[in-house]
């Protein structure tokens, strides 16, 4: 499932974020979810979260 909508994104679920860093090279890094950082419902790149470990990126697919 793509992270383009925040409905689909709760904290507690396991996902691939891509890092700000790590955007040109698509680099993914995997983690769980500790909050939403992006309000709107939607997003085209997808939904800002902060993962567990302190991690800050974009959702680009949720594993749970």
């Amino acid at each position: 499932m793509e992270g383009t909508n925040r409905n689909d994104i709760k904290a507690g679920q396991k996902v691939k974020i891509v890092k700000k860093q790590d955007q040109r090279s698509g680099k993914l890094t995997e983690g769980t979810v500790s909050r939403l950082l992006t309000n709107s419902g939607t997003h085209p790149h997808g939904i800002k979260v902060k993962l567990e470990d302190g991690t800050v990126g974009r959702v680009k697919e949720v594993l749970d």
